[in-house]
């Protein structure tokens, strides 16, 4: 009998998950000439002043402090920001050998972003080839192609609703129709029980806490580098609170190396997966 192909998806948070800080600190605030705490402590201000969507904030900030320094913020130059974007070790080969691993146990894997930060930086990496689909925060772009207004903020409690359009099969953010009508969960194209979810910390919570209770796994990750301050833990530590409350099913450091924690937590779920539609043929 031959065995059918099973179809995983895995989702990745981006900033702190595939690579390190938060991708505006590559390359776009450097360009402003101020240090990223100056940006964030700005843009969390802006948040609070307006009562505003924290996201929309940072988005807002990006366009006014560009004007000002007369930077230009065009979705080419968003692009050329992705370039920029340096990795954790092993993120950049994960791709092939995860799905050359897939492959040799018969499952086709999907990966996808869903993000806080910019799709069109995320456009510009060199791994962005290998998603999907990329759902992230974007701007609407005018005739010349320059940013000038925000198109999609997704903060950490919306992160959950992309792990239905990826359950549902919807590879847009704009079908609102589609993610609210009634299908039975038999029907869905990626059922929750073969997706994964990778984060790194506290704003990946929701987002772990649903796929979990739908039947999927939640991995958190660190950086391994960070270490405790004196008012904040460490990543690690933020990570293995996750697992005592439940919200994680494994933690590792950000390393996609073969061999790794990480890859071996990812090749051991391929295995569980694909085992356990293989018992089912067997009915």
């Amino acid at each position: 009998m031959s065995k059918k192909t099973v179809s995983i998806a895995i989702a990745y948070d981006f900033d702190g998950t595939l690579a390190p800080g938060n991708m505006q600190e590559h390359s776009f605030i450097p360009k402003l000439g101020i240090d990223n705490g100056t940006f964030w402590k700005e843009a969390n201000e802006r948040a609070k002043a307006h009562d505003m969507d924290e996201i929309l904030a940072y988005m807002q900030l990006m366009l006014q402090k560009a004007f000002e320094k007369q930077i230009p913020i065009t979705r080419r130059a968003f692009l050329e920001y992705g370039k920029q974007i340096t990795f954790f070790r092993g993120v950049e080969t994960f791709f092939d050998r995860i799905n050359l691993y897939a492959a040799g146990r018969n499952a086709s894997l999907s990966h996808y972003i869903i993000s806080s930060g910019l799709r069109d930086i995320i456009l510009g990496t060199k791994i962005a080839k290998h998603f999907t689909n990329i759902f992230a925060s974007g701007f609407v772009f005018d005739i010349n192609d320059v940013a000038v207004w925000p198109a999609l903020a997704i903060n950490y409690t919306s992160k959950t609703q992309y792990l239905f359009r990826i359950n549902k099969g919807i590879i847009n953010s704009w079908d609102n129709s589609t993610i609210n009508k009634y299908v039975a969960s038999d029907e869905r194209p990626m059922p929750f029980s073969k997706m994964m979810y990778i984060g790194d910390g506290e704003t990946d919570v929701p987002a772990m806490k649903m796929i979990k209770y739908q039947g999927g796994t939640a991995i958190a990750v660190y950086d391994p580098k960070k270490r405790k301050k004196k008012d904040k833990p460490s990543p690690k530590e933020v990570c293995e609170q996750l697992i005592v409350q439940k919200r994680a099913d494994f933690i590792a450091p950000a390393d996609y190396t073969g061999g790794s924690k990480l890859d071996m937590i990812i090749k051991g779920l391929i295995d569980r997966i694909t085992g356990e539609e293989n018992l089912k043929c067997l009915r």
